[in-house]
């Protein structure tokens, strides 16, 4: 099937006729440095000279911006319009409030388009901007954490996917945090997470801003066509900092999953036949006793989560075990682990600490090299190939969190790995062959954060049902039975 707009008609479509990656883009943070972010571009093409290299590099003109997450201006959710097109990568500074827009046209050397200052979301009454979506309706939001001072506050700015010109807030019904999200205009419905207070995490983790009410539990569940909060899941403790939140690829389905960080658990939320959203446990990874650490029970902390676009397996990382999990999900509401790796992480042999009990493992995992280097620092963003075929990984969480918890990837700067997946049976294994190493860096080493392909991704991309673009970013109705809001 041939393209009308930008990306792929279907999950299927792109899972099956997408190309291999070739190159990807990844901010790199080098807060408190004296030097400023930038946006590398990496080639991952096994027959290019250049594999495994920055190629280019767009460095930013200002100074601790802490890049964090990259979107599109437009994506498969525009698919049938051919006014469209995906030339745009848009990188918020959650540290900073700045939002830059690189031009992509030429995809391995992408130049700045458009800097918006902390200003225009601050006029919004919001900062702190982390996760980038494209909408049908031909305009960008992003998701905002904080007020204008930088406390707790959950919201969306919106702008034009052109121009770039803000269009104000996307509703009025602020949440207490605010994190990523993930909208579903056939279902009317849109649901976003919780990190927590802006002015508590970017110190670093502190158990005392647990206990004071810091960070968020809860799922917020908006009406897509009202743009109104209709109601708030509470997760508990046991959900304490919702992130990643993913629904299956699938349109027409009405499930997904959130990753809960802290305490490392994983909740299915649903519509239930009264169309009201509800969440439950399905994952649930144990502490570890430990001697030597922050804390005397070492939780996963999941850091990240994603579907593959088939909806058969969900990955995820513990950036604090070190290890990261492959689950069939073809049964959603019991999931099963069928792959696991560990690669570095706060546990491994002759490190400072000691696991004095663990319910999974019988000895502490072996440290982890590869071409000579040693994985001081944990899995943490993830990515997928549009096959479903090979997983990259790359450590840094959070320039502060990193400082706290694994000093030596501040020092000796990130890596990007690449995983090979058994997509048949299940199963992970590293390839030894590929390594990018930010700590080899022209001006020194740098934190690298999340992935992007230039074509779109699993965890970027959102579908519509086949031939029903126009109806669900134009309507002002509530979803009717069929599951589609109804034409104007």
């Amino acid at each position: 099937m041939s393209a009308k707009g930008p990306g792929y008609a279907s999950p299927k479509d792109a899972m099956q006729n997408g190309p291999r990656e070739k190159i990807v883009w990844l901010p790199c943070i080098r807060t408190g440095t004296g030097k400023p972010d930038y946006v590398a571009t990496v080639d991952v093409d096994p027959q290019s000279p250049d594999y495994c290299k920055v190629i280019h590099r767009v460095y930013l003109p200002y100074l601790d911006d802490e890049i964090h997450h990259t979107g599109w201006n437009t994506c498969s959710s525009c698919y049938d319009d051919p006014t469209r097109v995906r030339n745009r990568l848009v990188v918020p500074a959650l540290g900073s409030s700045r939002i830059y827009v690189l031009d992509i046209s030429e995809e391995r050397k992408p130049k700045m388009f458009k800097i918006l200052e902390p200003e225009v979301l601050k006029s919004m009454g919001v900062s702190n901007p982390h996760t980038t979506h494209c909408l049908p309706n031909g305009k960008v939001m992003i998701s905002t954490m904080g007020d204008e001072h930088g406390r707790g506050k959950g919201s969306f700015a919106t702008f034009d996917s052109v121009s770039f010109e803000p269009l104000g807030l996307w509703t009025k019904d602020a949440s207490d945090y605010g994190y990523d999200y993930w909208y579903q205009p056939t279902h009317d419905i849109l649901i976003s997470t919780e990190w927590g207070c802006p002015l508590s995490f970017s110190r670093g983790f502190d158990p005392k801003d647990l206990a004071a009410g810091k960070y968020g539990t809860h799922l917020n569940v908006y009406s897509w066509s009202e743009q109104r909060l209709l109601q708030r899941i509470d997760l508990g403790m046991e959900g304490v900092m919702p992130l990643e939140i993913r629904f299956l690829h699938d349109p027409l389905s009405t499930q997904g999953f959130v990753g809960c960080a802290l305490y490392a658990n994983v909740f299915r939320f649903y519509r239930k036949e009264d169309g009201t959203w509800a969440a439950h446990k399905v994952i649930s990874i144990p502490p570890k006793k430990v001697e030597g650490w922050a804390m005397p029970e070492m939780p996963g902390v999941m850091t990240d989560i994603l579907i593959s676009l088939d909806d058969r397996f969900l990955y995820f990382s513990n950036w604090a075990h070190g290890d990261i999990r492959q689950y069939d999900i073809t049964d959603p509401e019991h999931p099963k682990l069928v792959g696991q790796i560990f690669l570095g992480g706060s546990i491994v042999k002759g490190g400072p600490v000691k696991v004095v009990h663990d319910v999974e493992l019988k000895d502490q995992p072996d440290p982890v090299f590869i071409q000579g280097r040693k994985l001081d620092g944990s899995p943490q963003m993830l990515q997928l190939s549009l096959d479903g075929k090979r997983l990259y990984v790359t450590d840094s969480l959070f320039s502060p969190w990193d400082r706290q918890f694994y000093p030596e990837t501040i020092s000796k700067g990130s890596v990007m790995l690449q995983i090979d997946v058994d997509t048949v049976n299940g199963g992970m294994t590293l390839n030894k062959n590929f390594l990018v190493d930010f700590g080899k860096e022209p001006e020194g080493p740098s934190l690298a954060h999340e992935i992007r392909y230039p074509g779109g991704d699993c965890t970027s991309d959102i579908w519509l049902p086949e031939g029903s673009s126009e109806c669900p970013h134009r309507s002002t109705t509530k979803c009717g039975e069929a599951g589609l809001p109804a034409k104007m």
